[in-house]
């Protein structure tokens, strides 16, 4: 089915020295998404063509027939989901996108249950898993690791596609397709999200979620981004240098108040103390970047508020209950996405597009 496997022509120490841009093609096959480990490797056809599938596939999913088409187009494929660092909706939509599409999952969530334990290297233990299985899904603490797991299956005897769950501080590439489809459908009668302001706000400088964000946005024309948070947790440098090297406008800033008004989109983040040192941003007071009911009456009428939870005090509950609260559809929305994502990486898009077609007559 896939004729070209780019990671076969480069050595790991040559990878090593790309930038995350260069790095893109080589995840791909045939000009489609194959290993998918970075936001930078899509353009913006691949995103287009990931949120068109994910609404046909929620479409055909309405009825019984279309739950059994559905189901039988990966019946054969098997999928082990590799998350040894905690994860509830990441690990559960890519466990129901696998069984809308019928692929058939294991799991590993924990070393200790592995033979990691005994001494063997996360190296070999994933390599095992590609004996067994189709199609990878991971989430590991270590930053750039899925990358290094892509490179050597690819040099392997039996190459499979590796996922990208989150990898430690740098990457979380499906959230972010997930979060542009969201936003998509909130503005597909606003005009879509070119030229919209979206903020970003809370902890930034640690937020894999949104960096990928970030970086995805650079594709929509107009778009004006805003880092809203403490210096301690402002935006990391080499996601300005991408912005400036775009000629995205962009705003930092530390008035979240100010910002509510002005922004089409709020993007709220948790303070994601697991990567403190010595629990130096659990003493900050960050109370300022919290949404409460009170902000709703600044916020414009046509705006939106996401989050890629969990969250803790950063969204008053009350919020909840406002139409402009999308962040439980973005939930949801992460099943539809993952399951187009993996058709897609399977190249079984066209199938869907044909039942589709049929179904809307």
């Amino acid at each position: 089915m896939y004729r070209d496997n780019p990671l076969k022509k480069i050595s790991w120490q040559d990878f090593q020295t790309l930038s995350p841009e260069e790095k893109g093609p080589y995840f791909l096959r045939d000009t489609q998404p194959y290993h998918v480990l970075t936001a930078q490797q899509f353009d913006r056809p691949t995103l287009e063509g990931i949120c068109d599938l994910a609404t046909k596939i929620r479409m055909i999913g309405k009825t019984k027939g279309g739950i059994h088409f559905l189901q039988d187009l990966l019946s054969e494929k098997r999928a082990m989901l590799y998350f040894v660092q905690p994860s509830t909706r990441t690990f559960l939509s890519f466990y129901a996108a696998c069984q809308i599409v019928g692929v058939k999952t294991s799991e590993v969530r924990d070393t200790t249950t592995s033979s990691e334990v005994k001494g063997e290297s996360p190296e070999d233990t994933v390599r095992t898993f590609s004996s067994y299985f189709d199609m990878i899904i991971m989430r590991h603490p270590v930053g750039g690791f899925a990358e290094r797991i892509a490179w050597l299956l690819s040099n392997s005897n039996r190459p499979v596609p590796v996922l990208n769950a989150g990898s430690g501080k740098d990457q979380h590439p499906t959230q972010a397709l997930l979060d542009i489809y969201t936003l998509e459908r909130s503005f597909e009668n606003r005009a879509g999200v070119e030229g919209k302001k979206i903020a970003f706000v809370g902890d930034l400088a640690r937020g894999r979620t949104v960096r990928s964000l970030a970086t995805l946005l650079l594709l929509y024309p107009g778009v004006k981004q805003y880092f809203v948070a403490p210096k301690e947790l402002q935006i990391g440098e080499d996601i300005l240098r991408s912005l400036e090297k775009a000629g995205t406008e962009f705003e930092i800033c530390d008035d979240f108040e100010q910002i509510i008004p002005e922004v089409d989109a709020i993007y709220m983040t948790r303070i994601q103390d697991e990567w403190d040192t010595a629990h130096e941003s659990r003493l900050m007071d960050t109370s300022r970047y919290h949404f409460t009911a009170r902000h709703l009456e600044m916020l414009k009428p046509g705006a939106v508020l996401l989050h890629p939870l969990p969250r803790r005090q950063e969204i008053a509950c009350e919020v909840d209950f406002d139409p402009r609260a999308v962040y439980w559809r973005q939930v949801r929305n992460g099943m539809w996405v993952r399951a187009a994502l993996i058709l897609t990486i399977f190249d079984r898009g066209g199938e869907i597009d044909r039942y589709y077609e049929d179904l809307v007559g």
